[in-house]
Formats: structure tokens, sequence, C-alpha cells
């Protein structure tokens, strides 16, 4: 089965693997690829495929990530917290495997130097989508280059093991559902946000956003994608709220 989806994959990667560029990363990533045609596919966004391509191998990469990172991180934490519920490791799980958190391990590993991607047409979501997508393209390649272990190698020590610091200083926080509960509890109403500004180039937007309680003025946000001004508006407001 891996040989099969190796070859569908492989089918876009014409770039010289000898790169000095791609060696760099691997040192970074502390991993050397058997055949580095798979990491080349995996840092090529779909921004950068061929037009040709049926079915984008990047977010092919993706979707197969996605689902090894979910594995191994609920394998990792159903035997770290033997005293947690379903519902508590669901909500850790959901922490770790965020695109806060990826974008946030993407940053330590430099990925963004490294990405093939056209930055005009990189996504709505703008980069951070780009490079939590990445990392879980990545996380598929190194899974097909080696094995479920040596994905799970990468995972602990590049995503887990720092995740508890990130929870610690609220990096991982949801304040927007804080707050939504919070509001809905004190004031029965929710949280309404409202763009005040989109500024610079499609690949690196900084939206700035303002949350209002009944029509009052709670808090302000900045960040490089809609969802990540909100939730830097709801960081605010909790502040001013008090919890």
């Amino acid at each position: 089965m891996k040989n099969i989806i190796k070859s569908l994959v492989l089918q876009i990667s014409s770039k010289d693997s000898s790169n000095t560029e791609f060696k760099k990363f691997q040192k970074i990533i502390g991993y050397n690829f058997n055949n580095p045609s798979l990491l080349i596919a995996a840092l090529t966004h779909t921004s950068r495929e061929p037009l040709n391509t049926k079915g984008s191998p990047f977010e092919r990469m993706e979707f197969l990530g996605d689902s090894i990172l979910g594995l191994i991180v609920s394998e990792e934490l159903f035997l770290e917290y033997p005293e947690y519920s379903e519902g508590e490791l669901s909500k850790l799980k959901s922490k770790i495997v965020s695109r806060k958190m990826l974008a946030l391990v993407s940053s330590k590993l430099k990925l963004k130097n490294f990405i093939i991607f056209n930055t005009d047409s990189a996504g709505k979501g703008g980069l951070n989508s780009v490079l939590s997508n990445t990392m879980e393209s990545l996380i598929c390649a190194i899974y097909l280059d080696g094995n479920l272990e040596t994905a799970r190698k990468f995972i602990k020590q590049f995503i887990l093991k720092d995740y508890s610091k990130h929870l610690k200083k609220g990096h991982l926080t949801d304040y927007k559902s804080k707050l939504q509960e919070y509001t809905q509890a004190e004031f029965q109403a929710t949280p309404d946000y409202h763009i005040q500004k989109a500024e610079g180039p499609e690949h690196e937007k900084m939206f700035t956003i303002q949350v209002t309680i009944k029509d009052e003025i709670f808090g302000v946000g900045k960040g490089p994608s809609k969802k990540a001004a909100q939730q830097d508006a709801a960081k605010h407001a909790c502040k001013k709220l008090g919890f």
C-alpha cells in the first residue's frame, strides 16, 4: 500500500533532490530522507504544482499526514494520561494538532524558508494555513520514507515535546470559546467580531478585528488571518473582563 501511495506522490517531484536547501532542512529536522523526492513533494505547495496534476499530491499528503498526526498524538496522550476522560483527551488533542500549534512548530523549524509556493495564490487562510498544512504534508513524507515509528519520533521531538509550555503560556488557548461561554452566562449575549482593517499582500495580510458585546467594545486584536485576529481580540476582551 505504501508503495502505491509513494508512486502517486512522486509523480510531481521533478526538482533536483541534491539541492543544498533541502539538505539544510534535513539537518534541522534531524532526519535524512532515503528518497529526497518525497521531501520535495511534501514542500511543494498546491500553488506550485503542475497544472495538469490530477488530484493535488500536496493536499493528499496533507490529508494522510493529518491522520498520522492524530493517531500518534491520541496514542501518546492515552498512555500519558490514564486518568483523563474521553472528553479531556479530545480537548487536549485538538489543541496539540491545531493550526496554531503546527504554525508555532513550523516557526521553530524555519519551515517558511523551504516551502516551494506561489505567494500570490497561497490561499485565503494566509501564511499560517500554508505552514500548518505543510507540517502535515511533511509528516506524511517522513512516514512514507520510513515508517510509523519514524513519524512518531518526529512528532514527539517537535510537537509533543514542548506543548505543555505553549499551554502554560496560553498560546493554544481558545479565547473565542472562553469569551462566548462567559458572555452567554453573564450577559445572555454572544460576542460580535468586526473587521476594521485588512492590510498587506494576499500571502501576508494583517487583519485588525474588533470584538463587541451588546455594542460595547471589549477588545481589538491583530493577526495574519481573520481567525487569528479574532482570537487576539477575544484574548484582550477576556483580560478586560478579568478572567
